[in-house]
């Protein structure tokens, strides 16, 4: 047997590969899959396009970049051993240059290489190393892009167009021989600067300041400016060829010279090893799940009370859409938390599909009919619901209040907050906090330190926060993921290591012991005040919330009775004996009697002023009251006229009028047009059914084994299809050669496509044929003929591993498989 022929280009290499080999490939790069490529040849051009380059070496961490801008510094194509001394160093750098840190690359140089070749950017042999030519032209150094190697230019590259006695005058004064072209002068000065000895010995005679000066650009950036007239120092340098002009004010200082002062490393510091996440604080574990599980209470609550206070409809959609700084300001204020907070929770209903558009003409803000079914679940499975939805939301809440591309501020709930990174880093930051300790609260720069290394994000520049945008999602994780209860003092509680490890019902079972149970009475006070010392049921606490309101939260809730509250609850169509009964049932404590009196008050002026649509009116059967409301000084806007001795009309709504009246210090009550009164509850107000958000992808999904495992079939069939010898049907007797370039479509005649076609469905045999889809696409593929009627064959196609039927019209031609030895 002989040695295999190594590979001369992508395609031969892809080609070589096995199955599992190219599905690691499409898993890793699944834009190579949109849509299936017809063939390895067609896989290998779109692997080398700018665009799916730049992507993947987005997604490769620090260490396999810095193996890829070292590839593309090497010569082309590069031995593997000249890509470790580009990372590890000659070891001549008196001593700079670590045994351990040579050691830790050795180590993962192999895996990080592999991880190219994996991605298909890098190919061939150990001894012939080559990066992809896309990925070369993007990491290597230019005066537009420089490398983040900080290496400049070669000497070939740095001496393009500079004149032959100008080479030659370098030549002289390094003391080279001249030499009787260009390429020769060019070849002698890069033997030199590669050279150690040699190079050393030049750079003896250099005087203190030009090395200085080679100090500055050795690391990069490599290009300096100069003036007409340069200093002594700076004229040695250009002399010697150590420093190449660029333009008429800048030099540039060779690549070559540069990696001999740099003992012959690409990178001032490879990072081979991940940074290792260090440890803030380690706390109980069993205190962080109280604590997250507490926090966990709070946000079911939090977001409950942002619902109740939505709940008869919330504030008016911008136009542009989101919520105006007004509006947020005012929920914030509600709820008693910052703005920032405030618009978490907004998001985190919103993505939970809790919250959404009315879809009216004068779009509102509305609890969705899937909160009613949200508020009838468990705590805990409330909680799961939150959580699940956080988990994947591209929609980020630490946007609110900054600004777009175009200047534009970014509002709560408006549609320019996707970013699709967020469930990436999100998930990322989380594992990573899994990784640790239970109990263990990590540091938030180690942290960052190292989601920076596993995607170092090539170009990125910091915003105007300091930080890029990957980190700054990390940061918000941490703060969201203790809004939420999925931490507890900086560290990952049980319940959410369950979430992300075994699902819903897991994280659901470890929180519920954790979460307190509500409570059924309260501890009413003197003052007119309720204690509710715990979370209260359901039922209790929506009446309490319409009889008292809250005057403070916290770990106990304290609720204040007043005569709007009582009348509040009285026009909910309460009667003051069914609040007596309400109170004495749920309070642990005998009920005061300036509570009782309170209500019987209020309750024995309620309704004794009716209001009705005219406009407006009034009626009371105590002429006095009338008359002290129209002798009123406030009641003058109202316009208010005797219609009869105990009818006032008003030229008002019978809302405004209800509003002026209670100001004024009466207890009206609204009445229908049968003078019956009407009963106000707390308004209910619902969306159509909703849809939760859905999250901007980052790029294709990863596809399945099963879309995998097709594609690769498909793949490999169509590269037969392509590849396979066939038989030309002019062509001579056996053994003449086929003159039509391989890999052409094939192009018979309707008449010639029918009779083949026909007969190898006598004999069995099997097609290749060109196919042109519904849509125009053109398509190679070998097929095995069954069936041909109607216009129409039905075929077994090897392509796409199934059976197939086919109009005719739609081939384009058709062309025999040569048989074994043939071609």
């Amino acid at each position: 047997m002989g040695t295999t022929t190594p590979p001369r280009t992508l395609a031969e290499a892809l080609r070589a590969r096995g199955d599992e080999s190219l599905a690691g490939l499409l898993r890793a790069r699944p834009d190579l899959l949109n849509p299936v490529p017809n063939d390895i040849t067609q896989l290998a051009t779109r692997a080398g396009t700018r665009a799916s380059v730049v992507r993947a070496l987005e997604h490769l961490d620090r260490f396999a970049l810095q193996t890829a801008e070292a590839l593309a510094v090497a010569p082309d194509p590069a031995p593997y051993d000249t890509l470790l001394s580009l990372l590890t160093g000659d070891g001549l750098d008196d001593g700079e240059q670590r045994d351990d840190a040579g050691a830790a690359v050795t180590a993962a140089l192999p895996g990080a290489l592999a991880t190219l070749r994996e991605q298909a950017l890098v190919w061939g042999e150990d001894d012939r190393l080559r990066l992809v030519r896309t990925a070369r032209e993007l990491l290597a150094p230019s005066p537009q892009h420089p490398s983040p190697t900080g290496l400049g230019p070669t000497v070939a590259e740095a001496t393009a167009g500079m004149s032959p006695g100008r080479l030659q005058e370098i030549l002289a004064a390094t003391g080279l021989p001249a030499t009787h072209d260009p390429v020769s002068a060019v070849a002698a000065l890069s033997a030199l600067f590669t050279d150690r000895t040699r190079m050393a010995e030049l750079l003896d005679t250099a005087p203190v300041e030009a090395l200085s000066v080679l100090d500055r650009l050795v690391w990069g950036p490599p290009y300096g400016e100069v003036t007409p007239n340069p200093t002594p120092p700076v004229k040695w340098l250009r002399d010697r060829g150590l420093l190449l002009p660029v333009s008429t004010r800048t030099v540039v200082l060779p690549r070559e010279a540069a990696l001999h002062l740099r003992a012959g490393r690409a990178h001032r510091v490879p990072e081979p090893v991940p940074p290792v996440v260090t440890a803030a604080a380690e706390r109980d574990p069993q205190a962080v799940d109280r604590a997250a599980a507490g926090q966990a209470f709070t946000a079911l609550a939090t977001v409950e009370e942002l619902l109740k206070l939505w709940n008869g409809g919330g504030p008016p959609i911008l136009r542009a859409g989101g919520l105006s700084v007004r509006e947020l300001k005012r929920t914030a204020t509600a709820l008693d938390t910052t703005e920032p907070v405030t618009a978490f929770w907004l998001e985190l209903a919103y993505g939970a599909g809790l919250l959404a558009s009315d879809g009216e003409t004068d779009e509102r803000y509305a609890p969705t009919p899937a909160y009613d079914e949200w508020l009838d679940l468990s705590a805990q499975d409330r909680w799961t619901h939150l959580a699940s939805a956080w988990l994947p939301a591209t929609r980020v809440p630490g946007l609110v209040g900054g600004q777009d591309a175009k200047g534009r501020a970014l509002s709560a709930l408006g549609p320019e907050l996707d970013r699709s990174a967020a469930p990436g880093v999100r998930a990322r930051t989380l594992a990573l906090l899994a990784a640790l300790a239970p109990g263990t609260a990590p540091d938030p720069e180690a942290l960052l330190q190292r989601l920076r290394w596993e995607r170092p994000l090539r170009g990125a520049a910091p915003t105007a926060e300091g930080t890029d945008l990957r980190s700054r999602l990390a940061l918000w994780t941490l703060n969201e993921a203790e809004l939420l209860g999925i931490t507890g003092r900086g560290a990952l509680a049980t319940h959410a290591r369950a979430l992300l490890d075994e699902g819903e019902g897991a994280a659901a079972r470890l929180l519920a012991p954790l979460l307190p149970e509500p409570l059924d009475h309260v501890l009413l006070q003197a003052d007119l005040t309720a204690v509710a010392p715990g979370p209260l049921e359901r039922p209790l606490a929506e009446t309490l919330s319409v009889l008292a309101d809250v005057e403070s939260k916290g770990g106990a809730t304290v609720y204040r009775f007043t005569p709007g509250s009582v009348r509040r609850a009285l026009d909910a169509g309460q009667a003051a004996s069914d609040l007596h009964a309400f109170l004495a049932a749920h309070s642990r404590t005998p009920v005061p009697q300036p509570l009782s009196y309170l209500i019987d008050d209020v309750a024995r002026r309620h309704g004794h002023l009716r209001i009705g649509a005219a406009s407006a009116y009034v009626r009371c059967d105590d002429e006095a009251v009338l008359n002290e409301i129209l002798a009123d000084r406030r009641s003058t806007g109202l316009r208010l006229r005797r219609l009869a001795p105990t009818v006032l009309a008003a030229q008002a709504d019978p809302g405004s009028l209800l509003e002026a009246l209670r100001e004024m210090g009466y207890a009206p009550a609204a009445e229908s047009a049968e003078g019956d009164v009407l009963i106000t509850r707390a308004g209910a107000r619902r969306t159509p059914p909703r849809t939760p958000p859905a999250p901007v992808p980052e790029g294709p999904p990863t596809p399945d084994a099963t879309l995998l495992g097709a594609a690769v079939r498909a793949i490999r069939a169509g590269d037969t299809a392509a590849t396979v010898p066939r038989k030309d049907p002019t062509a001579g007797p056996p053994g003449t050669p086929d003159s039509r370039p391989s890999g052409t479509l094939p192009r018979t005649t309707s008449a010639e496509t029918l009779a083949t076609v026909q007969a190898a469905a006598m004999t069995g045999s099997s097609l290749w044929i060109g196919y042109v889809t519904a849509e125009g696409s053109a398509s190679q593929r070998v097929i095995a003929p069954v069936r041909v009627e109607g216009g129409f064959v039905t075929a077994y196609d090897h392509t796409a591993d199934e059976v197939r039927t086919y109009p005719l019209h739609r081939i384009t031609g058709v062309a025999e498989l040569a048989e074994e030895g043939e071609g």
